[in-house]
């Protein structure tokens, strides 16, 4: 069952965020944009690598009043060393969930059962708290944050333009659709 348009359903969880512990549930989520961004492990290869380039459009995601959340089966003690010892992990300012009863990984249906680990999946989550977009690679495949901010930029702007569409490769400022009987079969 695809969980797109549901809404997430209750976790509570230790994370690590700008060198503290905290606990973050869905209340925190709700009222505002975010991304959940799992990824197998810390301490891997391409993990990092995208990791990464979230942390480098962060403050852009920040301006658009997205927060981010990565979520691994990790512990938040394992992100914390993984923060400390790595250059790329170290720059990210976000909060990194760990999830090691799997819960919020199984919430969202990315946990592989025979591994304990989370597919590479990224949902965006309006400020209702409903799935609006979600994406799952295999593993080996790594994500592209800038693809990520586009798809949250229709996402924005879907919701604040009721009747509108963003079609194919659609950028910030340009044509959107309104579907009408007019438009069946002239695109």
């Amino acid at each position: 069952m695809s969980v797109i348009n549901t809404e997430i359903k209750p976790f509570k969880a230790q994370a690590f965020k700008d060198g503290k512990f905290i606990e973050v549930s869905d209340a925190d989520v709700k009222g505002n944009w975010a991304v959940f961004f799992f990824y197998p492990a810390d301490f891997t290869f391409v993990c990092p690598t995208e990791l990464g380039d979230v942390a480098d459009h962060y403050e852009e995601f920040q301006k658009m009043g997205v927060e981010i959340y990565s979520v691994s089966t990790d512990t938040h003690f394992t992100h914390k060393a993984w923060h400390d010892s790595s250059e790329t992990i170290g720059k990210i300012k976000y909060t990194m969930i760990g999830d090691p009863t799997a819960t919020i990984s199984r919430n969202f249906e990315v946990l592989r059962e025979n591994e304990g680990l989370a597919n590479r999946g990224t949902f965006i989550v309006d400020p209702d708290g409903v799935i609006q977009a979600l994406e799952i690679t295999a593993e080996g495949i790594g994500r592209d944050a800038s693809d990520l901010l586009r798809k949250v930029k229709a996402a924005q702007y879907v919701r604040a333009h009721p009747g509108e569409v963003c079609p194919a490769k659609w950028k910030e400022g340009e044509k959107t659709l309104a579907p009408s009987l007019d438009l069946v079969g002239k695109i």
